[in-house]
């Protein structure tokens, strides 16, 4: 069977995404998405040993159907989203984002920047079906189709650094904040401390040596305890966490206090709202934003509109509604004015650029922007395929929910990206949301192993 799209492209093992398998999502992108012979394509990726295998195989798979690729090399997703977006060429980025080395997938974006339509994925997947499905025909010859070409653009990564700068800091400057940053050994590794600094930051950088093997292991957004760490033994203003292909960000305060993707676009919402550059004066968030979140926003005049998890659908509720911010707690965080993907480097700019120009600490701006309520969060493991959690988790839920009412709130759902249920819980107190994680938690391992 061929992998299929979840919430952030293709994603699965080195033993589920094959080389093979890579060339025939090239040559179905090329014919799902109906690219012209000839048009060009760019292809970016992390850090992971798999990277160079699978950009290669997929390169191949795109010029095999007449495309001429462009091999951006190590660069972050959202730096991919950029040159795709002002260039309006089709692009795809190797990565796995946060997941482990072993793991890896592929992203792709429309002509624009945008990530593909539920209706484009569909189509690819029917082609990659026909070419290595069950009753596919194989991987026939190109039929008379002129071969593309492949060729290198190392440089990109260099366009991408100065959009991020013009981007979020328009002219201004970091000078006298002391920053740490920590890349996850990712693909923003070089680029994030280099744009850091040239803002006129004082920077430190941890997790910053990829080595094929190390992306995202105890580093980076997903494992920010040494960031913690450094930030107080550095004295610093403040800290970055970002994942390993750079599309998401988490802070730290310089009381070595962990900053979530929920209290970033507080505190972005709250500044640009008093700017009066908060379009619509509404922000977008997922059904995992903290409550604190919404109360928080509530209390600045600001309106929440929610969506599903992914950021994917975050932006296209950003362009229905003509608004200008949203994203997750994950710190996935979209600015529609300036980029079409979610990006940490640049949201991380804009926070520290907030911090700067306010000359309050970034505790200080993310407490006055919400206050969080207790939340437990748990990935309950279960078979591959789509989870059912059953009547015994419905049951549990409908309790649960009873129990809270209006002061907290409940969301049990399938990940779109691992073989796990997400439970979480909200509650006034942080013993009753592990006392309920754990009630929920444990119906959905029951539901799992029947």
């Amino acid at each position: 069977m061929t992998l299929r799209f979840g919430t952030d492209g293709i994603r699965g093992s080195d033993t589920e995404l094959s080389p093979e398998l890579a060339v025939a999502i090239g040559r179905a992108t090329a014919l799902a998405l109906d690219l012209e012979l000839g048009q060009r394509f760019v292809i970016g990726r992390d850090t992971r040993r798999s990277g160079p295998m699978l950009e290669s195989a997929l390169a191949a798979g795109l010029a095999a159907q007449g495309l001429h690729v462009e091999r951006l090399g190590v660069i972050p997703t959202p730096g991919v989203a950029h040159i795709s977006a002002v260039e309006h060429v089709p692009g795809a980025v190797i990565s796995a984002s946060h997941n482990v080395f072993s793991d890896n997938g592929i992203k792709l974006f429309a002509p624009g920047g945008h990530k593909l339509s539920d209706a484009a994925e569909s189509r690819l997947e029917r082609r990659l079906d026909a070419l290595v499905g069950p009753a596919g025909a194989g991987i026939d010859p190109v039929g008379g189709r002129a071969m593309g070409t492949v060729t290198d653009r190392p440089e990109a990564i260099l366009d991408y650094g100065e959009h991020v700068l013009r981007a979020a800091l328009d002219g201004r400057g970091l000078d006298g904040l002391s920053i740490v940053i920590d890349p996850a050994h990712g693909a923003a590794s070089v680029i994030g401390p280099e744009v850091l600094a040239r803002a006129g930051a004082k920077v430190t950088v941890i997790h910053a040596e990829p080595d094929g093997f190390n992306i995202n292991a105890g580093c980076g957004s997903t494992h920010p305890e040494a960031l913690c760490r450094a930030v107080i033994d550095q004295a610093a203003d403040l800290g970055l966490a970002l994942d390993g292909d750079a599309d998401r960000v988490l802070a730290v305060d310089h009381e070595g206090h962990l900053v979530d993707g929920d209290q970033l676009i507080a505190v972005l919402a709250v500044d640009l709202q008093e700017r009066g550059r908060l379009r619509g004066a509404t922000v977008v968030v997922t059904v995992m934003a903290n409550l604190g979140l919404r109360r928080g926003l509530a209390d600045h005049g600001i309106s929440v509109v929610e969506t599903p998890v992914g950021d994917r659908h975050v932006l296209a509720a950003l362009e229905e509604g003509g608004w200008s911010l949203g994203g997750e707690q994950s710190g996935h965080v979209i600015l529609r004015d300036l980029a079409t993907t979610g990006d940490g480097l640049l949201t991380g700019l804009l926070v520290a650029e907030v911090v700067h120009r306010s000359g309050r600490t970034l505790a200080e701006l993310a407490a006055s922007a919400m206050t969080r309520l207790p939340q437990v969060l748990r990935a309950v493991p279960v078979p591959r395929g789509e989870p059912d959690p059953g009547t015994t988790v419905a049951a549990e839920l409908a309790a649960v929910e009873a129990e809270l009412g209006d002061a907290g709130r409940v969301v049990v759902r399938p990940s779109g990206t691992e073989p796990v249920v997400r439970v979480m819980v909200e509650a006034p107190t942080l013993d009753q949301a592990e006392r309920l994680t754990e009630r929920l938690a444990l119906a959905v391992e029951r539901a799992a192993r029947r």
